[in-house]
């Protein structure tokens, strides 16, 4: 019987690499791809973003050592415009996007799709801390939290469907990253010490001048307000602040305040006090459902804000088609428009959408 061939994105890091080796314990045939997304530093040892020169190069070393074919595929320009552009756009909206999120979807997984259809490919694979388990009772797909709950990246999956994830592996799912570490270390893998890409990959330097550099934008300078909309100073431009910031507000002296809202309309900077800081009810668009068809309205989930915060109890309210309401048991500190909230039943990804 021929081996199952899968086509494995290797971005030249320790988790990539060390899901090759998985694969092909667990008796596939890998294909390695790299992803050329971006122009890197020409310096890139002194980063930690991914696709740069040295990166690509990582990834073909290690491939060759493992004796699996490698290819480089050129996805700059989609990668500009799904992502870059998406970047941009939501920032100069006074939001704060997740390219993460976006590259996954765009980039990681449709792009590997259909590169894996054209190899002939059973599978594509990623070194994405999270599970994939096939539920033979309710006959769907479950995408699940990695059992490494410190690097669980389920999160930034929540766009996946059904047809992806019977399509996707993901081995590291149920390692810790100390075990792929120590993988690394045994295999002599020469990436088994490299830092961890920590980074938005084409964001070399503040996020900031990126923008105005690409896009040419310049801030405009406006009022700084509190709840009531007194007037407290002015700021540079919206897009140098983000919700729940304290520090480079430019205000002195009173209570400390944290940047509660940003509104472009009037450029505006609304600041408040730490206990005007907490909502209980949140809104959500461009719902997706991963591991469900769909889930009632009025169900208690479990729902993450952002990447590193907690899953807090919750219950979800259906507000009209792709669109809802979270309500949380205890109020929420510096929710932000333009993050990704994911709701979750235990370790299953039930869905997710963009906090409005």
């Amino acid at each position: 019987m021929a081996k199952k061939k899968v086509l494995l994105g290797m971005s030249g890091g320790v988790d990539s690499s060390v899901a090759v080796q998985v694969l092909l314990e667990q008796g596939y045939e890998v294909l390695g791809v790299t992803l050329k997304l971006w122009d890197g530093e020409k310096d890139s040892s002194t980063t930690k973003t991914c696709c740069s020169i040295d990166d690509v190069e990582d990834a073909r070393k290690v491939a060759f050592d493992m004796g699996i074919d490698h290819y480089v595929l050129n996805m700059k320009e989609m990668f500009r415009e799904k992502v870059v552009d998406y970047f941009v756009d939501e920032y100069m909206k006074g939001r704060t996007p997740n390219p993460c999120i976006a590259c996954n979807k765009h980039m990681k997984f449709s792009a590997m799709l259909r590169k894996a259809e054209m190899l002939g490919c059973d599978y594509v694979s990623t070194g994405h801390f999270a599970r994939i388990e096939y539920n033979e009772k309710m006959k769907t797909y479950q995408l699940k939290r990695g059992v490494d709950l410190k690097k669980d990246q389920s999160y930034v999956l929540y766009h996946l469907n059904q047809k992806t994830l019977s399509k996707v592996l993901l081995p590291l799912g149920g390692m810790t990253k100390e075990e792929v570490r120590a993988k690394a270390d045994q295999m002599g893998l020469v990436v088994s010490k490299k830092p961890d890409s920590q980074e938005i990959c084409f964001v070399n330097s503040d996020y900031v001048s990126f923008i105005k550099d690409y896009s040419g934008f310049m801030p405009r300078t406006g009022d700084v307000v509190n709840t009531q909309g007194e007037i407290l100073g002015k700021h540079e431009g919206i897009i140098n602040y983000t919700v729940g910031q304290r520090k480079g507000i430019g205000l002195s002296g009173g209570p400390k305040l944290y940047v509660k809202e940003l509104d472009p309309l009037q450029n505006k900077v609304v600041v408040g006090e730490h206990r005007e800081m907490f909502v209980s009810t949140l809104q959500v668009k461009n719902l997706n459902f991963v591991s469900v068809d769909k889930i009632e309205s009025g169900t208690r989930v479990e729902s993450k804000i952002r990447y590193n915060a907690k899953l807090e109890p919750s219950v979800i309210h259906f507000d009209g088609e792709n669109m809802a309401r979270i309500t949380f048991d205890k109020p929420q500190r510096a929710v932000t428009p333009g993050q990704a909230v994911v709701f979750y039943d235990g370790d299953v990804v039930l869905g997710g959408g963009t906090i409005g």
